[in-house]
């Protein structure tokens, strides 16, 4: 009897020391695995030689046509281009919050030459350091300019003025111009048609009596 008990103890103790090394989920040794090569497969670094590639390249490029997350679709525009300039626009709208965005970036890239005011007053051109002012958007010249002008200007840059494709993506632009336009709008300018509350078309009541009849007889 003593002999069991004491067989007993000793396994007790043994099961305890064991469960008392448990790791938890961890284990250094997980044995063998049926096609490892699935479960753990091989990592390449940037730029090293890679051989499940024709040009053994690890980098790819992307798929031809991808567009990054967050990015928009390209436009069409390219640089010289001034009649898709004229005829550019966007779908896009924006509420107070955008265009409070449109008036600080504005502030930051665009006031240094231009002036905080729009007057084209800004701190280089009043210092005295250009000798062309810069555009003043209180000036009939630019109250009516279209949006796809200005759009183009931001992306390729317009006489003296250089490109900010690079400070700016897309929306940044359009939100901008957004607030230039909206600027202009209370200073002789178009109605302002960028804001979230703008105007929707309104449907055409001038076709013919005729053809009114025969879109009245289909909906029947």
């Amino acid at each position: 009897m003593n002999k069991i008990k004491s067989i007993l103890i000793l396994s007790l103790v043994l099961t305890i020391g064991l469960v008392s090394c448990d790791s938890g989920n961890i284990r250094r040794t997980p044995g063998h695995i049926y096609a490892p090569d699935m479960t753990y497969s091989r990592a390449y670094d940037a730029y090293t030689s890679n051989p499940n590639f024709t040009d053994s390249m690890t980098s790819r490029l992307p798929v031809t046509g991808a567009i990054a997350r967050g990015h928009q679709l390209p436009d069409h525009l390219k640089e010289g281009d001034t009649t898709a300039y004229k005829t550019f626009t966007t779908s896009m709208r924006f509420n107070d919050g955008e265009l409070n965005e449109g008036r600080r970036l504005f502030n930051i890239y665009c006031g240094i030459c231009h002036g905080t005011n729009l007057d084209g007053q800004g701190p280089l051109y009043a210092s005295g350091k250009f000798a062309s002012m810069p555009a003043n958007f209180k000036d009939p010249k630019y109250l009516h300019m279209s949006v796809g002008q200005m759009f183009a200007a931001a992306k390729y840059g317009k006489n003296m003025m250089g490109s900010y494709a690079a400070q700016l993506d897309a929306k940044q632009r359009w939100m901008v111009i957004a607030y230039i336009k909206q600027f202009q709008s209370k200073n002789g300018g178009d109605a302002f048609a960028l804001g979230e509350t703008a105007a929707k078309p309104v449907a055409d009541t001038t076709k013919a009596p005729m053809m009114a009849k025969v879109e009245e007889k289909k909906t029947k």
